[in-house]
């Protein structure tokens, strides 16, 4: 099927188009109906009536943006009309939830006059939190917004105008220091002169760029103060004064082209035509002024490229800039989108450009290398989830600054509260990371040389969650971080340097009756990391470690379990996970060490899962599982768990819910728990969830995590004497990061 094909089968697959309206409160007993309609309803509305400003507080509007569209300018579709518009109306919903969680009403108006367009947006003001003008011609679409900004006490924003401009402006920032130049000095050029393109001009003079820098051509060639009165008043706001001419003449010695018109104008010989490392912005859709590859080509300088495909390097797409613009609008319920507020998320846009990218981001782009800050990587990928919390605070703050706000927030918890809402794992990791930042310990990072374990040990210093030692040998870590463009001094442990500092004998002292000679363990020390932290640990030179991202598990774990051994008290250690679903959280285990435990050892897991549960601020409520429920099959399988489950009940130290044995049903969902079994300990569903053996807990895990759609984070090792934990081989550098908080707080709780 073409592209072409597939898109109509998607939008007519039952239910037909791509949104449909969900309620956010019970509607499942008479009295939840009451109070979602009448009489309860009554309430909220006489509260209302009384204080305008509580409509926020009692309805969605504070959430709910108006798409509005005549669908006289629809992207590369020209002049549809206002139905036909319908399916990229509803698709700009789509975006707006996907990646800002915010709600929107689609609006097709059937006018062509800018009175009835107006009035029409006007009259729907209570409705909206906000409004987003979308492919309406110009140069109605300007009178348009300048008129509903004047009217409104909402944020009015024409993404078509001012969302290529925002998000070009932070990749015209990036690319004037990549190239050595400052933006005041710039000669741009545009190929193009409407909606975006005029934008774009005047954006980019808030930047810093001087207007009279600026050259404008539209299809009769540049706008000169002679054909002044030729172009709408609009146009006529830069005008310039030089001779007329048409493109090529405008764009030799430019140091930028600004394309916003159509495939294919510009030539190999235009671009040779311009400035030392010129800035080419080809943007025009489907298909750009010049090809990506012909723009390099033409040049054996530095061409810094951004076009508007996903297929090239630098891809400018309002994605990145307007629904993070809204989320920071409407939290702070904004009167306005004002230049302050744009020219704040440009700056964040730009800033996120220079930071490290996690590797889901670059995977997403079907890519192995690491995105680095060049001039390839001028700007961030909409799939990004940091875009949501760096650059909806940053507008945020911009709008609470200049006056634009009606609330006031505090910035940090808010970036937290944006985090969480890419989920309910984030969210508890945050937690963690609070915790780990309020003491950070010292931390040993086995298989130093790795260059994840490098990019997680910079962003691990960062954060400020730790004091990172890589192990490994300094002159290889020294180059993957010159290779990566990290501005990073880490503390290195090289033991190939010549220096042991007791380590091979305090392997020694501790496997000296179990098969390892001295000149082994020196051998191990200065051969394997995983060895060499384990001895760090033990003697006090670091409070934890991680390791096992380049090694199977068994084997990562095994000269831990040597070196440090288990807790004074403890005789296994086990491995949990913690399973995140959209408002439920869980811990499994054991996922990863224990093949066959029996009743004492699933007792002793249970309450080391449970101190773990603790550190992420969850009450534990322990469930043993089985197949079984509550004696309901008898045999030496299903006594197991249920033993468990009485030691732990007859032990006076434990002091959370406990019951056993009982089916994984049984245990989450409260109707058959307190419906069915009225007589067991848990009056909650459990949130500790301990398996029979190894195998069951190792299928649940990734069973969930791959077609549950639970977010999954470990495996975290616990009932360790000091803090360790092994990663699984191909974890991604949030993973480190995130295991590496658990460690320092691990280590805070020793």
């Amino acid at each position: 099927m073409s592209l072409e094909d597939d898109a109509l089968e998607y939008h007519r697959t039952d239910p037909p188009g791509k949104i449909e309206i969900a309620t956010t409160k019970p509607t499942n007993t008479q009295r939840d109906l009451s109070l979602a309609y009448s009489p309860g309803v009554a309430r909220p509305c006489e509260v209302i009536a009384e204080s305008p400003e509580d409509v926020y507080t009692y309805t969605a509007k504070g959430n709910l943006v108006c798409v509005v569209s005549n669908g006289t300018a629809v992207l590369g579709l020209g002049d549809i009309g206002a139905a036909a518009s319908k399916p990229v109306m509803e698709g700009k919903g789509v975006l707006f939830k996907r990646f800002a969680d915010i709600d929107v009403f689609d609006i097709e108006l059937d006018t062509t006059d800018t009175e009835e367009f107006v009035r029409a947006v006007e009259l729907m003001e209570p409705t909206f939190g906000g409004v987003n003008l979308e492919d309406i011609k110009a140069p109605e679409c300007f009178e348009i917004e300048e008129r509903l900004r004047d009217s409104m006490s909402i944020p009015v924003f024409h993404d078509d105008q001012h969302g290529t401009a925002i998000i070009s402006g932070a990749a015209l920032l990036n690319a004037a220091e990549l190239a050595g130049k400052e933006l005041s000095e710039l000669s741009v050029v545009f190929s193009g002169a409407g909606a975006s393109a005029l934008a774009s001009a005047r954006f980019y003079v808030s930047l810093g760029v001087r207007r009279e820098n600026i050259t404008m051509c539209d299809s009769s060639g540049i706008i000169t103060e002679s054909r002044a009165e030729e172009v709408n008043e609009y146009k006529r706001e830069f005008a310039s004064d030089r001779e007329e001419g048409g493109l090529a003449d405008a764009m030799e010695g430019a140091d930028v082209l600004v394309g916003l018109s159509i495939a294919g104008i510009v030539s190999q010989e235009m671009v040779r035509s311009m400035a030392e490392n010129p800035i080419i912005f080809a943007m025009a859709n489907p298909d750009p002024e010049i090809t990506y590859e012909d723009a390099k080509v033409a040049r054996e300088d530095t061409v810094i490229m951004a076009t508007g495909r996903s297929d090239y390097p630098n891809q400018v797409n309002n994605v990145i800039g307007f629904p993070f613009i809204f989320r920071g609008a409407l939290d702070v319920r904004a009167t306005e989108i004002n230049e302050a507020m744009k020219i704040a998320c440009a700056e964040a846009i730009a800033d996120l450009a220079k930071q490290d990218v996690p590797d889901a981001v670059v995977k997403a782009y079907g890519g192995d290398e690491p995105l680095q800050f060049g001039p390839e990587y001028i700007i961030p990928k909409p799939v990004d989830p940091r875009v949501l919390f760096e650059l909806s605070p940053a507008v945020a703050q911009a709008a609470m600054d200049s006056g634009a706000a009606r609330k006031e927030i505090d910035i940090e918890a808010y970036r937290e509260e944006l985090e969480a809402r890419l989920g309910k794992s984030r969210e508890m990791m945050r937690v963690v990371l609070n915790k780990a930042k309020s003491e950070p310990k010292r931390l040993a990072l086995a298989e130093g040389e790795d260059e994840k374990m490098i990019r997680a040990a910079y962003q691990i210093e960062e954060e400020g969650i730790a004091e990172p030692v890589l192990l490994g040998e300094r002159a290889d870590i020294e180059r993957t971080i010159a290779r990566l463009g990290l501005e990073y001094e880490p503390e290195v442990v090289d033991l190939s340097e010549g220096r042991l500092d007791g380590y091979a004998d305090a392997l020694y002292e501790k496997r000296k009756r179990k098969g390892i000679t001295r000149s082994e363990a020196e051998d191990l020390v200065r051969t394997d990391s995983n060895y060499l932290g384990s001895v760090l640990v033990e003697r006090g030179e670091a409070d934890a470690m991680l390791t096992g991202l380049t090694h199977h598990y068994p084997t990562a774990l095994r000269p831990p379990l040597q070196v440090i051994g288990t807790a004074e008290d403890v005789n296994y250690a086990a491995g949990v996970y913690m399973l995140a679903f959209q408002n439920q959280v869980v811990f499994l285990a054991d996922a990863t060490v224990n093949q066959n435990p029996d009743e004492e050892v699933l007792a002793e897991v249970t309450k080391q899962t449970a101190k773990l549960a603790r550190r992420f601020n969850v009450e534990p409520r322990a469930a043993m599982l089985s197949y079984s429920n509550f004696g309901s099959v008898d045999n030496e399988g299903t006594r197991k768990p249920r033993d468990a489950a009485r030691l732990l009940r007859e032990d006076p130290t434990v002091d959370f819910p406990v019951d056993g044995e009982m089916q994984a049903d049984t245990a989450v969902v409260e109707e058959i728990l307190t419906g069915t079994y009225e007589f067991s300990e848990l009056e909650e569903p459990a949130n500790v969830l301990v398996f029979p053996n190894l195998e069951a807990g190792n299928i649940a895990y990734k069973l969930l995590q791959r077609l549950g759609g639970a977010e999954a984070t470990g495996p975290m090792l616990v009932g360790m004497d000091k803090p360790v934990h092994v990663l699984q081989r191909g974890d991604e550098v949030k993973d480190i990061v995130n295991l590496a908080a658990v460690a320092v707080v691990d280590a805070q709780e020793e």
